[in-house]
């Protein structure tokens, strides 16, 4: 790196130590230059290399677009991975699937602009419910696929799609985030384990990290979750980011209805038509929860 003040981007963060790859494709360790500096995956930096402490520095970090938040326990926003224009939300069979974590990571999506697709990993071992329940989100209007890495099924759509994105794997542990990211770059340094004893997944991916694809694709594969509260402050008051509430509340009597309980609400209207039973539950879930975490962020 012979230039001061050189563009790169992020591609994996331990803390305080970072890995970033220049516009070259040279990948090195560096640190922020300054404590105050919040840096993650995915960031596009400027460095410089420091002679008096003989490493690499990051100095600034860009203007960010298609940011990831998540909710802590008090309700603040903590910022998981930057400039992502897709998100893969993956759910399998194995584990037992939380389709309410689907949900919430795709709302996180809609709250920040980042388009999102569904996708039915290990498709080869789901049954007719599983797919019923993709059925849902293609019919809320989500591109979703069925793919297997292991019997080679629908890897070469998802590739095909990535052209030219920066996409993100999310989803619950063990539902193979990892070894899809292994179809679609072999030899890709990932471990890939086993589900744990209880089928509940351990964590195979230990940080985020991003991938080069050909073809101008950037992949992200990051650590399974159990859970995942998308960031209250970011989700919009009236429709936390579903889209078919989204759809129909223009429809309301009131037009501060929070589709619980209020007379003459359309969302509740269109159960069951418009609006899946199971997604209108997932939506009251995350009304209690971002009013419980709207009322601990509000108390500091």
């Amino acid at each position: 790196m012979s230039a001061p003040g050189q563009r790169a981007r992020v591609s994996v963060t331990h803390g305080r130590h970072l890995r970033v790859r220049t516009l070259q494709g040279e990948e090195m360790a560096a640190r922020p230059a300054q404590r105050r500096l919040r840096i993650v995956c995915g960031d596009w930096v400027r460095v410089a290399y420091d002679r008096q402490h003989a490493e690499v520095r990051v100095l600034a970090v860009e203007p960010r677009s298609g940011t990831l938040y998540r909710s802590n326990a008090r309700g603040g926003g903590e910022l998981i991975a930057a400039n992502l224009s897709l998100l893969l939300v993956v759910f399998a069979p194995l584990p037992q699937p939380d389709l309410f974590v689907v949900d919430r990571y795709l709302c996180a999506a809609r709250s920040a602009g980042i388009d999102a697709q569904v996708l039915l990993n290990k498709c080869e071992l789901a049954d007719e419910s599983l797919r019923a329940e993709l059925a849902v989100f293609a019919a809320a209007g989500y591109r979703c696929l069925e793919v297997s890495s292991h019997a080679g099924i629908g890897t070469q759509t998802l590739r095909e799609g990535l052209v030219g994105q920066t996409a993100m794997l999310v989803g619950q542990s063990g539902t193979g985030k990892s070894s899809l990211l292994r179809a679609l770059l072999p030899g890709a340094d990932t471990t890939v384990g086993p589900l744990a004893r209880d089928q509940t997944g351990r964590h195979t991916t230990t940080a985020t990290r991003l991938y080069a694809l050909p073809r101008d694709a950037q992949l992200l594969d990051s650590p399974g979750v159990r859970d995942f509260a998308p960031a209250i402050e970011r989700l919009p008051r009236d429709t936390l980011g579903f889209v078919e509430i989204e759809a129909l509340a223009p429809a309301c009597r009131f037009a501060d209805c929070l589709h619980m309980q209020e007379p003459d609400c359309a969302v509740r209207a269109a159960l069951g038509t418009q609006l899946a039973a199971r997604r209108y539950e997932s939506y009251r879930r995350l009304r209690r929860l971002y009013q419980r975490l709207s009322s601990a962020l509000a108390q500091g």
